[in-house]
This record gives C-alpha cells, structure tokens and sequence, in this order.
C-alpha cells in the first residue's frame, strides 16, 4: 500500500510547540506553536527596543547595520525558530506524556526519536519558503535561518567538535517519511502572523509546490544538501550574525518561561535590564570597603586616568577590587557590572567578601549549585554537553538579568565566543554590561586568546587586572583594542614591602614545618599532584599535626566544606563556643594540675588572637581560589605564574617582615600539569632570588615580565567564525580530567533531582576509562574496583587486586 500522501491527524487538532503543564491536559495559548512563536518573537522585540538594549547593542558591538535591520532579523529568527515543531513526528512526541490520549496519537521518544531534530527541520522548511521569507523588510533572511537552526545549541557540532553537519539523521525512528501541516489551520495562522508582525508579504508567490510528505532520501539529501551549499557559500557579518544568535537563544529561554508564569513577561524584562548601577550604588560599596581608610592614589588613578579599557597591575593586598568599584564610578554608571575570576573558587571570595549586601549582586557558577564546579586549575575539565540540567541552568541565568553585579568566572561572560549555554542564556545582561577581568596573568593561551577577541569585537567598558603582564601581552591587548589603553600600577609603598625569604631543599623540611605549627603559625603545603597531597597528608597526620587537605578529587559538595574549612581555619582568632568546651575538659582532665592550666591559660589567650595552629595540604587549586595568609609556605617547583600565585598566599596580610617560603622538586616524570620546561622556568625564578634575604612582590612581578613565554593564543571561535554552525565547546585548554560519578554512589544519585547530582561528581583522570558506563544525564560511572572514596582524602584509586 502506498504511503498517505496527508499527514497523519492529530488529537487534540492543534499544533502544539510545548507539552502540557504538569498534571493537566489543557494546554495554555503559548504552548501552542503561535503562541509560543509570538511569544518568542515579543521577547525579542522587547529586548530590542532602543531604550531597553536596541541601542545599547549597535554600540556595544560596533555593529554597522541599523536598529531597524537588526530588530527585523532577529524578528524574523524568533518567527522561523520553531517552523520545524509543524511535523508528525515532533507533534506525536509532544504528546507522549498525555497518557488520556489514544497511544496511536503519541509516540515515546526513546523508543522512537525525531527523525532529525525540529530546529533543523525548521531551517529546511524556511528554505522552501525562501523566496516569500526574503521579502521581509529590512531582514537579512540567511542570518535568521542560521540563528533559527542554531538556537539549542545543536548546529554544525557534537560533543564540542565541529561536524559541518546540517543536524543528525536519526535512523531507527520507523518512519519512511515526514509530513508537514503546512495547510493545517494553525500553521495558517501562524502565516498570518508573519504578515501582520513581520509585514512579509499577504502572497506567498514561490516557484514550486510545498509538498507535505518528504522521503527519507529527500530529507537526508536533497532538503540537507541544498541548504548546505548554500551555507556554504555564504560570507555573512560575522558580528551581526553573534549577535542575532544569542538574542534568539536568550528570548526563546525567556519565552519559555512565559508559559509557566503569571508575570507580564515583557514588563519582566524592561524590569530586571533596567536595574543598573549607580554612582550611589558605587559610593556605598566604596565607603563599606575602606572604611575609616582613604582611597589609595592607585585606586583614585583608576578612576581618573582610566581609559574604555584599563590595565591594573598590582600585586596581592593592594587594593585592586576596591580600585575596581571605584574604577566603576566612572565606566559602569548605567550598566551592569561583571567581575570575572578565573576560577570559581576565586568568584565564591569575591562574592563573600566584597559585594554580599552591599549592592545587588548574584553570584554566578556553571553549576551554580556547588561552589566551586568548575575551577579549572590543571586538574580538571568540564565534562561538556549533556551533563548539566538545562533548565536549572537557564533559572539561575536569569538571576543576572536583574542584578547590578554579577561575580563570575570567566567563563560566564567569554564563554559566549564558545556558545556556552550560561552566557548565551545571560547574554542581555552582557550586553549592557561594564567588565572586569582578575588574574589575567593566569590564562592560558586558549582564554587569553578568547579576552583579545572580546576586547576586539566588544566596545564596552574594561579593567583588565593582574599581577604582572607580558610585554608581548601588553602589546596584543593594545593591538586588539585599537585605541589607547591606560596601564595603572600599584602603590609602590606596598609592593616593595619584604615579604618572603626563599629556600631551596631538595627533600621537603618537615622539622621546619613542625617548628612552624608549634609556634603557633599557620602552614600552606603545594603539591603538583593529588597523590603527592594525599600523600603528605597522611604523613602529617602520622606526625600528629592538625592538618587540614583540599584538591579538586573530592565530590563536589565536599570539596565546597572543604574550602570552607581551609578558609575558616586561616582566619585569625576561633570561636568562643570551641574554646569554652576545650576548657570545660582540661578542667575536668586537669582539675590538680595548675601549672598545665596557667600554661593553658597564655596559650588560649595566643591562639584567640591569631587562630589554632594548621597545615593546609593543597594542590594548585590554591593557586587562585584561597583567600588566606598563611606564615610559611611549602611548595613544589612548578611554572613561574603558577609559584607567584602561591606566594601570594604567604604574608598576604603583611605582618611587617619576611615569611619562608620553602620549595623543593617536583620528581614526578608525568608531564602533567606542567611541562618540563614550565618546572625550569620556575627553578630559574626560585634560583634568582634564593640568595636574598628579602623579597618583595615587584620584583616577582619584574622578573616575569622578563620572561621568554612562547605562546600562541587561540583565535577561532564557534559563535563568531563557525558561520551558520552553533554548538558549545571549551573556551578553555583541554585538561586530562573527566567528570564522574562513582558506582559505588549510584543509589544515592538515583533519588536526587538533576539538579542536585552535581553535588556527586568528581574530576577523575581521563587514563583507563574506555570501558566505563554512561549515567543517563551524560555522566561517565567511576567502577568501584578502580576507584575508591573517602570522606578525609577524596577519591582514590585502587591498585588491581586491592579490596574495595
């Protein structure tokens, strides 16, 4: 028998473009397909509007087109988006948990998927429609397929690797063909709409029939092919085409959400992008920081003699963030404001002890949930695509449309050259937005290069900060900013304060390290490796000392108590509620004995001004993501930027002369996380100060900005050069990292929400991990023969024949 030439009929006869609501089998108008277009398509025009961002966007990005261009192509990608949900297969899928219906009338999409995905289909459909859709006014018709195909993040890519592929041809699916409700009342009126908001034409006038049944071999080679040779001949405005992009990814989200909410959603958005800072906003934030303290003339230079973009460079407890906020009086009057940290763990301090309830402000993670997620400190990799809940991650996006200061990781914001979901879904917060960028030093060559074409497409207002700068750094920021750029130093007075006294010792100085702990100090120990920490750990507590361990190979819940811990325990004084119990049992213990309770008495009293004595092993993660000042500091000799950010650790609240700083081989041959040439480096610094007595912070910073670093920083990037493609992918190096759960976790991960399993994963290295089992949010399963966990230690991993 012949296949039906008419598409299949639905039940309930509408075009629906989301599934019911929870619990109910009525369906509100923006879950139909026009609904829901006109609300997307609403979105978008709201945020366009000059006062809103229209205006705000042709400046931010230098874009050479009108408002009126750019309203109408974004206009007309918010119509197309969803075109591809007027077919039978999206339309039976829809459908599936209305359990009510006649199963003939729904289909499960695991069992039977899509035959390519509905914004793929939507692309190939316009494609039919072209001619009539080219005649939208004002509207560059090849930018609006290209954004509409791309706005689940599913173009052109898999698993953060380009493909070139115009979306996946799932076989499987039991179908020899699609069928399309183009004559179907609501697809008519969805025409209609066209007209009357797009102003397209009352006729649609085209050169061949739409048929409503497309073969399997239609679908896969001549509708794909088609479209692709014309993709592929297309030159389009690079920046244009970025833009429109992610006003369509950011007004679906919010479109959305319309569905779900009784808010007017367009008064929700000139509401939240309308909360921008003020100068008392600024001035509050200002007078909390310093006090009874006046301003330093490097902080009153910031504001003064800044430039659109700014370069600080100054050392650790200068001042660098009260400088920015004052920076900000001057450049983010009127805009938002996002400080960006390379690390999480670096945003959570600056989150807590600069900005909380002193302004509104949000702090902003990629897995918001756990505090430090995605510190990637040469330890670990985000495991990319699949693993986070989307939707979770658009809620907690959404908190920065409405705030004032967003505290961040880099991430956040230059993630957006990667289409990393939280930026795009975030973008119009970014885009009315003032930036400043902490530890650029720190970057590497894939983050470095991202910032230089950010600061190249971006005109907005930036204060790059940092210990030191490269000459060639200096020169490839100015080059890609192509106006002047201001370099403000730091006080001179502080930088020049003795702070450390180097030693070099081939083995590790535990006599030191204990004599340290017995006069009361407070110990910081680097590793290069989590099995060098674990190791020295055990050590510490086979000695009796009261030591404390963090790395990344905790599950991330427990790695957020773990900085908290370290944090704690490097704050001066304790608690009194801990010093009373301890009291009450040596009165108890010692009742007789007065001369060990005098002797108590002073010690008590000493370690209520400075803290109870510790020793914090570590691996780099200290590196950027601790906010503490320890006295004597015990380090590997690893890359020269990486030993500068440790000693910004010791005597980081200067106590007004020299601390140790102790370092000693890394004998490990594993090349990871640093290279040989990058421990030689660091020697050659430790080496060239070793002699001295006393070393002060502006000589580090001199002495690295003399270096020879060969670097060649990454200039492609997905949402500008990728043409029609858009899919997410590192903005960053690759790492030798994946992220797991492990087996031996599952039971407790089963019951969680998904956005509670996060909590429950741990960066394990990327070795022996070929023949491991996928949890069903992407997750790879850690065997509990290879690898181990333990509250005090983390994940380990076991040797084969070791019992679990």
């Amino acid at each position: 028998m012949p296949p039906k030439a008419k598409p299949p009929q639905l039940m309930p006869d509408i075009l629906l473009a989301k599934s019911s609501l929870p619990g109910s089998d009525e369906w509100q108008g923006t879950h139909h397909l026009i609904g829901h277009t006109a609300a997307v398509v609403e979105c978008v025009t709201t945020l366009l509007e000059p006062d809103v961002l229209g205006n705000q966007l042709i400046k931010h990005f230098g874009l050479t087109c009108s408002l009126e261009q750019l309203t109408a192509t974004a206009q007309l990608a918010a119509y197309l988006h969803d075109w591809g949900k007027a077919n039978n297969n999206f339309q039976w899928i829809v459908r599936n948990d209305l359990k009510t219906l006649d199963p003939k009338y729904r289909r499960d999409p695991r069992q039977h998927p899509q035959m390519i995905r509905h914004e793929v289909a939507s692309v190939l459909l316009a494609w039919e429609f072209r001619e009539w859709l080219q005649e939208c006014p004002h509207a560059d018709f090849m930018i609006a397929i290209a954004a509409a195909g791309g706005h689940h993040l599913k173009l052109g890519g898999k698993q953060g690797r380009d493909t070139s592929e115009l979306g996946d041809f799932r076989e499987g699916t039991g179908d020899t063909c699609l069928y399309w409700y183009i004559h179907h009342p609501f697809f008519k009126k969805l025409m209609r709409y066209g007209v009357k908001k797009l102003r397209l034409p009352r006729n649609i006038d085209l050169p061949r029939p739409i048929v409503e049944r497309w073969t399997i071999k239609e679908v896969k080679r001549t509708k794909r092919q088609a479209v692709l040779d014309a993709f592929n001949n297309w030159k389009p405005d690079k920046t244009l085409l970025a833009v429109v992009k992610a006003l369509l990814v950011a007004g679906d989200s919010i479109g959305s959400a319309s569905a779900q909410v009784s808010v007017n959603i367009h008064q929700w958005i000139r509401d939240e992008l309308g909360e921008t800072l003020t100068e008392a906003d600024l001035q509050g934030v200002i007078d909390a920081r310093r006090g009874q303290h006046s301003l330093r003339q490097f902080q009153i230079d910031l504001k003064e003699q800044s430039t659109r973009v700014t370069m600080a460079r100054a050392g650790c407890g200068t001042g660098k963030t009260l400088g920015a906020y004052n920076w900000a009086q001057r450049h983010a009057v009127g805009r938002k404001l996002f400080f960006c940290y390379p690390t999480t763990g670096t945003s959570t301090e600056g989150f807590l002890d600069y900005v909380q309830d002193e302004v509104e402000s949000v702090l902003l993670h990629s897995r918001s949930e756990v505090d430090l997620a995605i510190a990637r400190t040469g330890e670990e990799i985000d495991n990319g695509e699949g693993t986070i809940n989307e939707t979770a991650q658009k809620l907690d996006s959404f908190k920065a449309w409405g705030a004032k200061v967003s505290i961040c990781t880099v991430d956040t914001v230059l993630g957006l050259l990667q289409c990393n979901r939280r930026p795009m879904y975030c973008f119009p917060a970014i885009a009315n937005a003032a930036f400043v960028f902490d530890e650029v030093h720190c970057y590497d060559d894939a983050l470095f290069g991202a910032l230089l074409r950010w600061l190249k497409v971006v005109k907005a207002p930036v204060l790059l900060m940092s210990a030191s700068f490269l000459p060639a750094q200096v020169e490839a920021i100015r080059a890609a900013v192509g106006e002047k750029v201001e370099i403000i130093h730091g006080p001179e007075e502080i930088e020049k304060q003795p702070r450390y006294h180097f030693h070099y010792r081939e083995e590790p100085d535990w006599e030191r390290v204990q004599q340290e702990l017995a006069d009361g100090g407070k110990v910081l120990w680097v590793c290069n490796q989590v099995n060098t920490a674990i190791a020295i750990y055990q050590r510490a507590k086979d000695l009796g000392l009261n030591a404390l361990l963090y790395h990344s190979r905790f599950r991330y819940g427990d790695r957020g108590k773990r900085h908290r811990a370290v944090i704690r325990a490097f704050k001066p004084g304790a608690p009194l509620t801990f010093w009373f119990k301890w009291y009450c049992t040596l009165i108890i213990n010692y009742e007789a004995d007065s001369t060990f309770l005098n002797n108590w008495c002073f010690s008590f009293l000493s370690h209520l001004i400075v803290g109870i004595p510790v020793l914090a092993v570590t691996t780099q993660v200290a590196e950027m993501s601790l906010d503490l000042s320890a006295t004597l500091l015990v380090t590997q000799i690893a890359d020269p930027a990486g030993l500068v950010q440790r000693l910004g650790r010791l005597n980081r609240q200067y106590c007004g002369h020299v601390c140790d700083a102790i370092f000693y081989p890394d004998p490990a041959p594993d090349k990871r996380p640093y290279t040989e040439q990058q421990k030689a480096d660091g020697l050659a610094l430790v080496g060239t100060f070793n002699s001295c007595n006393e070393v002060n912070q502006a000589e580090l910073a001199s002495w690295l900005e003399k270096l020879d670093v060969q670097s060649k920083p990454k200039d492609q990037f997905v949402l500008l050069d990728g043409a029609w493609r858009t899919y997410p992918t590192s903005l960053r190096e690759e790492g030798n990292n994946v992220t797991a759960i492990l087996e031996q976790d599952q039971a407790t991960v089963a019951r969680l929400k998904a956005s509670e399993l996060p909590e429950y994963t741990v960066p394990l290295p990327s070795r022996n991990i070929k023949n491991w089992d996928r949890h069903k949010k992407g997750y790879l399963i850690a065997p509990k023969d290879q690898w181990n966990y333990c509250p005090d230690i983390g994940a380990f991993e076991l040797k084969k024949g070791t019992a679990v």
